[in-house]
C-alpha cells in the first residue's frame, strides 16, 4: 500500500476520473476489513484486490484504499448525480479487435454507460464474439464530444494490471516497469494523453520487482527504434555489455524494437553523451580504397610482433621434441602461421617501396609476460604493435602503451574488447556477426517463407530474429532432434523457403540438415545459421547436405578462391610447398593493410577518420571509432556454400 500512501501526501482530493471511470480514496475505519468495505460500495471483495492487490494480506486503520465508482453506486453520504436512462438498446456482436474505447466511439456514448448496462464488463474484457447491449438515449450524454470518424483501437492482448500514476513517472518508466513498449502502453490507454498523478492505467502483468523509475542526472529512458542492435546500443551509451543488461534485465531475454531501456545520460568522463560528437566513421560515407595507389609516406615502419610462440616448451637439441610440442601446442601453431603471412606482407610492402624493421618477443600467452616486454624494450619510435593473439593479452599490451599513445592492433580475437583508446579489433566479434547476419535476413527476407528452427539454448537469438523477421514460421525441435514431418508442415510449395537453424548441437544440427537434404528434392530452400560454430564443422554434418542447401553464415574473412590466380598465394606456395591456412592470411592481409594505411595516411587513426575500407586475399577491414575508446573492425562477410563444395560471397 505504500504507493497509495505516496500519492496522498501530494494529494488532498478524494476522487478523480480516468477513461470516463470514476474512482475515490476510502480511509479504513476500525473493525473495518476488505469484506464490510466492497458490501458499502456494492463491490466484491475482487474489485477491491482488484485495485488495491496488496489488500489481500490484510488492511491496516488508516490505510488509503483505492474505490472504483461502478454506475450509479455512491458512497453512504454522497450525493448521486444520475445519468439519464436508456430509452432503447442496441444489440452488438464483438469482432476481433473492438475495444469499448472503438465502441464508444462508434455509438456515440460513454464508456462507463456500456458498463453499466453490461455488467460483466466491470470485472474482464471484451470477449470476440460476446454480444452486449448499447443503451440509446432521449438526447446526447453530457460531456459527449460531437460525432468522429472511427478509428479502432488496437486490440489488446494479454491479461492486464492497473497501475496508479505517481508525481514525476513518465510513460517510457511505466513502460519499462511493465516491459511493454510506448507505443503498446498508448494502445492500452487511448484517451490518456497527458500523464497526471493518481490516474489509473492499464498494463501488462510482467512486472519488474522494482518501483518505476524516475529519471534522474544520471540516466534517462531510451526507445529501441528499428534494426538496433546490442552491439550498436553499447557504443551509442558508452557501457559494455553486461552492464546494460543488468541495468535492463529484460535483455536477458533479447532486443527489440520499442522496448524501453535505463541508460547513462553521461560519458566514462563525465560528458553529456549529447554533447559528445559522434566520430567520423559513424557519420560519413565509406570510401573503398586501394591503398597501394595512394602511398606517400615511404619512411621505414617499425613494428612490433607480439605472439604467443611458446618456445619455452621447444628443446634446441630435440627434433622429435619439438614435432611433439607443434601437435600438442594449437596456438603455437596458430602464431607461427600468422607469422609466416607477416613476413610475406613485409617483402610484399617492400616491392612497394616501403621498408620495415620489426622486432618479435613470444609473449607465452601470460599478462605477466607482455608487461615484461614492454617495461624491458624501448617502444619510443614503434608504429604499431601487432598482436598478442590473447583478449587478456592484447588488453595489457594496449593499457601498457597507452601513455606512448602506440597502436595494439589485436588480430583474431573474437570477443568484444575493452574500451581502450589504442586499442584496435581487427577481428569482427561473434556479437557483430551475428547482427550482420540477422540485418542481411531482414532485408532480403520480404516474400520468403521463413522458418526458425531453433533449440532451448538459443532463445536469445531466436527472439532477435522473431522481432527482425515478424512473419516467420517458429519450429520447436524436440530433444536435439527435429523431424523430417515436422519440417514439412512448415515449409510452402513454390515459394522460396529460408530456414534459419540455431542451435551448437551436433544431433539437431544433423537431423535437420539431413531432413531438409532430403525435402529439397521437392521443394526451394536455403538454410541459414547467425552463428556458424564448430558443431557445424563435426563430421555428422554433411557438407554435401550443406552445399545442396546453399547454407549462408557469417564470417570474418572468405576464402580465396583457388581457380583465381593470386599473386600472394603463388609466392606463398613457391616459398613454403604448401596452400596457406586462414591464419597465414590473416597475418599476411593485416599487416599489409597496416603499412599501407601508414604510409597512405600517415597513422592508423587518421585512416580510421577516413572512413576507408579495404580488402585483400580474404579480409576486409573497416574501423570504426569506439566512443568510449578504442577501435573496431566492422567489416563482415555473409558467405555460402555452392554445391561443388567451394564459397561465395552472398549478394
Amino acid at each position: 500500500m505504500k504507493y497509495v500512501t505516496i500519492i496522498c501526501l501530494f494529494f488532498q482530493v478524494l476522487s478523480f476520473t480516468a477513461f470516463g471511470q470514476a474512482y475515490k480514496y476510502h480511509t479504513v475505519a476500525p473493525e473495518e476489513n476488505v469484506y464490510r468495505i466492497a458490501l458499502k460500495y456494492n463491490l466484491s471483495t475482487e474489485d477491491i484486490y482488484k485495485y488495491n492487490p496488496d489488500a489481500k494480506n490484510g488492511v491496516q486503520v488508516g490505510t488509503k484504499l483505492v474505490i472504483p465508482i461502478q454506475g450509479d453506486a455512491v458512497s453512504p453520504g454522497e450525493t448521486a448525480t444520475k445519468t439519464p436512462d436508456a430509452v432503447t438498446f442496441r444489440t452488438h456482436q464483438v469482432e476481433k479487435k473492438e475495444t469499448l474505447y472503438s465502441l464508444s466511439k462508434q455509438y456515440d456514448v460513454s464508456i462507463e454507460n456500456i458498463k453499466r448496462y453490461n455488467k460483466q464488463l466491470y470485472s474482464k474484457e471484451l470477449q470476440n464474439g460476446e454480444t452486449i447491449q448499447i443503451p440509446v438515449f432521449a438526447k446526447r450524454e453530457p460531456g459527449i464530444a460531437q460525432p468522429k470518424p472511427i478509428v479502432s483501437a488496437p486490440a489488446q492482448t494479454g491479461k492486464t494490471r492497473e497501475h496508479i500514476i505517481l508525481p514525476k513517472e513518465t510513460k517510457y518508466g511505466i513502460a519499462r516497469k511493465y516491459g511493454m513498449t510506448v507505443k503498446e502502453l498508448e494502445e492500452l490507454n487511448p484517451m490518456v494523453d497527458v500523464l497526471h498523478p493518481g490516474i489509473m492505467l492499464k498494463v501488462g502483468t510482467a512486472v519488474l520487482n522494482e518501483p518505476v523509475i524516475i529519471t534522474d542526472d544520471a540516466f534517462q529512458f531510451y526507445e529501441v527504434q528499428p534494426q538496433e542492435t546490442m552491439f550498436g546500443l553499447t557504443r551509442r551509451f558508452q557501457i559494455d555489455q553486461d552492464s546494460l543488461v543488468a541495468l535492463n534485465p529484460a535483455l536477458k531475454d533479447g532486443l527489440k524494437y520499442g522496448m524501453v531501456l535505463k541508460v547513462p545520460t553521461k560519458d566514462s568522463s563525465g560528458r553529456e553523451l549529447e554533447d559528445v560528437e559522434m566520430p567520423v566513421a559513424e557519420t560519413s560515407e565509406i570510401k573503398r580504397m586501394d591503398l597501394s595507389n595512394n602511398l606517400k609516406d615511404f619512411s621505414t615502419k617499425n613494428l612490433v610482433l607480439m605472439l604467443p610462440y611458446n618456445l619455452s616448451k621447444v628443446r634446441n637439441d630435440s627434433v622429435s621434441n619439438s614435432v611433439k610440442v607443434l601437435q600438442d601446442d594449437r596456438v603455437m601453431r596458430i602464431s607461427l602461421d600468422f607469422h609466416s603471412g607477416v613476413i610475406m606482407a613485409i617483402e610484399r610492402a617492400k616491392e612497394l617501396g616501403i621498408s620495415t624493421n620489426i622486432k618479435v618477443f613470444d609473449t607465452q600467452q601470460q599478462a605477466s609476460r607482455v608487461i615484461s616486454i614492454v617495461q624491458s624494450n624501448n617502444f619510443d619510435n614503434v608504429d604499431a604493435v601487432i598482436g598478442p593473439l590473447l583478449q587478456a593479452t592484447s588488453e595489457e599490451a594496449a593499457s601498457r602503451l597507452l601513455r606512448e599513445k602506440i597502436p595494439v592492433v589485436s588480430p583474431i580475437s573474437n570477443r568484444e574488447l575493452k574500451a581502450i583508446p589504442n586499442l584496435y579489433q581487427a577481428r569482427p566479434s561473434d556479437e557483430m556477426l551475428r547482427d550482420a547476419m540477422i540485418e542481411y535476413l531482414r532485408k532480403n527476407a520480404q516474400g520468403k517463407n521463413v522458418i526458425i528452427v531453433a533449440d532451448g539454448a538459443s532463445t536469445g537469438v531466436k527472439t532477435r530474429l522473431m522481432n527482425a523477421l515478424p512473419n516467420a514460421r517458429t519450429v520447436n525441435p524436440g530433444a536435439n532432434n527435429v523431424t523430417e514431418t515436422t519440417l514439412a508442415a512448415a515449409l510452402v510449395k513454390g515459394r522460396e523457403n529460408w530456414v534459419i537453424l540455431e542451435s551448437e548441437s551436433m544431433g539437431l544440427l544433423s537431423s535437420a540438415t539431413s531432413a531438409l537434404n532430403r525435402l529439397a528434392r521437392n521443394n526451394n530452400i536455403t538454410l541459414f545459421t547467425t552463428n556458424k560454430n564448430n558443431s557445424f564443422e563435426n563430421d555428422v554434418v554433411s557438407n554435401a547436405h550443406l552445399g545442396r542447401l546453399k547454407f549462408h553464415f557469417p564470417s570474418e574473412y572468405k576464402e580465396f578462391d583457388e581457380t583465381v590466380k593470386d599473386d600472394f598465394i603463388e609466392a606463398y606456395k613457391a616459398k613454403y610447398n604448401v596452400i596457406p591456412n586462414k591464419y597465414t592470411v590473416r597475418g599476411y592481409d593485416l599487416t599489409l593493410d597496416i603499412l599501407l594505411r601508414l604510409a597512405a595516411m600517415g597513422s592508423l587513426e587518421k585512416s580510421v577518420e577516413a572512413n576507408i575500407i579495404t580488402e585483400y586475399v580474404e579480409n576486409k577491414f573497416l574501423y570504426r571509432a569506439n566512443p568510449n575508446g578504442g577501435f573496431y573492425n566492422d567489416a563482415v562477410y555473409i558467405m555460402h556454400y555452392n554445391e561443388d563444395l567451394t564459397l561465395s560471397v552472398a549478394k
